[in-house]
């Protein structure tokens, strides 16, 4: 069983500042991966672009911008791309349905709010200080972050995203749990 848990983080104003620039670099990612697929489409020999050719080129891009692309999490980088990929899946099952598609459209930095981390330890770490008495979310690029921790996390935590609301920031947890034990019968009925 998967269970998520959403907690809200206490980010230093340096931090805060990092954050946004990820999700800032990340929402440029998405956007230049998109005018990509449409520039493909548009040229005369319809060139169809795949997440595999755009993830191969994810090297380069990281080469050629260190101070922006390059200091990220390749993998959330790669999650990124996947959630395009995802979008154009969708856009592409409701034309063959005969739904209304929905191209998958541009993001402004304002409406790009999520960053997801694939697995905990790849660009991310969570409960990195487990010395510290306070729990402590470790992302590449940005440092231990303080978690408000209002409940204990039951299972291993398979994947971390880090969210923001408004002006506040929140990391959400995935973690696989064992099935439950059921309770034991009462003999009544509700």
């Amino acid at each position: 069983m998967i269970r998520a848990y959403k907690f809200l983080l206490r980010p230093t104003v340096r931090q805060e500042q990092a954050l946004a620039e990820m999700l800032r670099d990340h929402c440029s990612l998405y956007n230049g991966a998109l005018q990509e697929r449409r520039d493909a489409w548009r040229h005369p020999s319809k060139t169809c672009v795949k997440y595999g050719g755009q993830s191969a080129q994810l090297k380069d891009i990281r080469a050629f911008d260190p101070e922006r692309q390059g200091r990220w999490s390749f993998s959330s980088q790669q999650a990124t791309l996947r959630r395009l990929d995802k979008a154009f899946a969708a856009f592409f099952r409701r034309v063959k349905s005969g739904e209304t598609p929905g191209y998958p459209r541009f993001r402004g930095v304002n409406w790009f709010d999520t960053v997801d981390f694939p697995r905990d330890g790849d660009g991310c770490r969570w409960n990195s200080t487990p010395h510290d008495p306070a729990t402590r979310v470790r992302l590449q690029g940005v440092g231990h972050v303080k978690v408000n921790q209002h409940r204990p996390v039951a299972g291993r935590v398979k994947t971390v995203s880090v969210k923001r609301e408004g002006r506040k920031w929140f990391v959400v947890l995935t973690a696989e749990q064992d099935q439950p034990e059921p309770l034991p019968a009462t003999g009544s009925a509700a």
